[in-house]
């Protein structure tokens, strides 16, 4: 699902989504902060996986997921961060979008970013020099990240998986359910992440936000980039 995609329906969710709700909910960002940034915009697929997390489906044969199933499992998955030492965390992303926000997520949290082409060997080869030994791996999407996913799983590392509506569950522990493939959408997932980790860990107040804003956390990529 494209960024120009996510503009053009997001007022016909917004709409929807609105409508339906019958209590104030109380989200991490406001809901429409949520609905804009494209989170709830899955695919035209769903797997047996990911139909616990979905909303419905549009009249263009579109997955909606459910936004407060995905700010719950970000407070599950920051409870669970902010219990390790940060740098025994790594995120890994493989696909563009996903780069920018896992390196200022591990920025902000100071964990390890694995971007770009996963090295084989990373997690399990005990022989090579920069291996790294995590104690839990966060990746982007399980299929563009699947050799990281395939590693942490024969390594016994747990994995949590930002999954839309076509993943599926193998070799994943947690998952997020959310748009993974949107520049807007990643940014404020890995934000909000970051933000929850340090507000567990009491080293954010829980009114204050991050000193990087959703737009740092955002990918700055050129038409070229993308082409390519």
């Amino acid at each position: 699902m494209s960024d120009e995609e996510i503009k053009e329906t997001k007022e016909e969710d917004k709409k929807s989504e609105n409508e339906t709700a019958v209590v104030a909910e109380e989200l991490l960002l406001p809901r429409d902060t949520l609905l804009s940034a494209g989170i709830h915009i899955g695919t035209r697929m769903k797997t047996k996986d990911m139909e616990q997390f979905i909303y419905r489906v549009r009249s263009d044969g579109l997955f909606v997921l459910d936004v407060k199933k995905t700010d719950d499992r970000i407070r599950v998955t920051a409870k669970f961060l902010a219990r390790l030492e940060p740098a025994k965390i790594a995120a890994a992303a493989a696909r563009l979008y996903a780069q920018e926000p896992v390196k200022k997520f591990c920025e902000a949290i100071g964990a390890t970013p694995v971007v770009g082409r996963f090295i084989p060997g990373l997690l399990s080869n005990p022989l090579y020099p920069n291996r790294i030994e995590p104690e839990v791996l966060i990746v982007s999407d399980p299929r563009a990240d699947f050799q990281a996913v395939k590693e942490a799983s024969s390594a016994g590392i747990p994995v949590v998986a930002l999954c839309s509506t076509d993943n599926e569950f193998s070799g994943v522990d947690l998952v997020i359910p959310t748009n993974n493939k949107g520049r807007r959408a990643l940014a404020v997932v890995y934000w909000l992440l970051a933000r929850q980790v340090l507000r567990e860990k009491g080293e954010l107040a829980p009114d204050k936000d991050l000193p990087l804003t959703i737009e740092d956390f955002e990918a700055k990529i050129s038409k070229e980039e993308e082409e390519t």
